[in-house]
């Protein structure tokens, strides 16, 4: 029962942002804050990217005539770049929901355990009476990841499987650890780079002790129980291969999904306006992106350099990613950056700075879902 009561505050912590968010489009508001709102009510939500496109996959399982009969006019290789388990739990939902807004359900409920496994994994960073304090912040900050946990989105629960993985891997639970991250990469394809990851946090002062003090690599001792759990990881993406072998009769299917793969070298391809998919200039705001990305790693290695292994390599993929949408494949890191700048966001100064940006952050989100909708001619083929 205690528990249970412990777990009450961070329902409502994800879910009454998500439900704000909702709130104009569910009442068919014409605008908020001057901002102009879409007629369409929650169909504006649920047509958001790349929701629709999991339904497709959701319904058809990756099978390439289903796919065709959807006619979103892309070839049917293009779907291998949305990884399986989001639409698999799109596909159970959809029965008591129907598929639209079992997105909705779905990434709602995957944002419940983001933000759950985010304050068990962060209250070891900071006292226990700010626990609470910087899971609200998590909740809805960065406003991209308040967007993508409030519309049909596979990132809520991939982060969530990501921070369990590194969670468990801490508490020396690597069998839990090893299943989280087999999920992660069984949800999207970065999951993968939770395996290299993890080999470095464990194997990397294993050699410094060999290496820098006893100076005898020949007395190297791996433990079987913790290293075997990770190969996991790499299980469940060579899983998603072998789905993509049998309906796509391409193993490689992922690689020949068309223009899903952002990364280019050399690295900071993002400030090409030319790239299909930057298209301006506009674009200071991403050097604060990885300024504050790099200095929140550095602070994290002092602190916890498990889970700056893992947002060290992800992050430096992030500098070859030439994509406009720079923050939403940086949100993977985010809960280790609030772990890297903890002692800094419970001070009350930055708490007085917060509240400042709260409407913002709304504004910003309901600006945002109103205008990124995927043009959908005929719902039928997805209902």
């Amino acid at each position: 029962m205690t528990r249970f009561r412990s777990l009450v505050p961070v329902i409502l912590i994800s879910l009454i942002p998500t439900l704000l968010v909702w709130l104009p489009f569910f009442l068919r508001l014409e605008s908020f804050w001057t901002i102009t709102l879409p007629k369409d009510g929650m169909a504006t939500i649920v047509a958001n990217y790349d929701g629709p496109l999991y339904i497709a996959v959701a319904k058809s399982f990756y099978d390439p005539e289903i796919l065709k009969g959807i006619n979103f006019d892309v070839p049917s290789e293009y779907f291998a770049a949305h990884f399986p388990l989001y639409p698999i739990f799109i596909k159970l939902f959809s029965f008591l929901f129907g598929y639209p807004y079992a997105t909705l359900v779905v990434s709602a409920l995957s944002g419940i355990f983001a933000v759950y496994i985010f304050s068990k994994f962060i209250s070891v960073y900071v006292d226990r009476k700010d626990v609470l304090w910087i899971t609200f912040l998590f909740s809805i900050f960065p406003a991209r990841w308040l967007i993508v946990r409030s519309v049909g989105s596979p990132e809520p629960l991939f982060i969530a499987l990501v921070i369990s993985t590194i969670y468990f891997f801490k508490r020396e639970k690597f069998l839990l650890s090893g299943i989280f991250g087999m999920l992660a990469a069984f949800t999207k394809s970065p999951g993968i780079l939770l395996f290299p990851a993890l080999l470095g946090a464990y194997f990397s002062p294993i050699l410094k002790d060999s290496i820098g003090i006893k100076k005898n690599i020949h007395k190297i001792s791996i433990n079987p129980a913790k290293v075997l759990p990770m190969l996991l990881i790499p299980f469940g993406t060579l899983a998603v291969f072998m789905i993509y072998k049998y309906q796509f009769n391409d193993f490689l299917a992922y690689f020949h999904s068309g223009d899903n793969i952002h990364l280019f070298f050399p690295p900071f391809q993002i400030f090409n306006p030319s790239q299909f998919w930057v298209g301006t200039y506009w674009l200071e705001e991403v050097i604060f992106v990885f300024l504050l990305g790099a200095i929140g790693i550095l602070n994290l290695i002092k602190k916890d350099p498990v889970s700056a292994w893992f947002a060290g390599m992800f992050f430096l993929t992030t500098l070859f990613v030439s994509h406009r949408d720079i923050v939403r494949y940086s949100l993977p890191i985010v809960p280790f950056l609030f772990a890297g700048y903890s002692q800094y966001l419970v001070k009350t100064e930055f708490k007085y700075a917060f509240y400042l940006v709260i409407i913002p952050i709304y504004l910003f989100s309901i600006s945002f879902i109103s205008n990124n909708v995927m043009p959908i001619a005929d719902w039928g083929p997805l209902l």
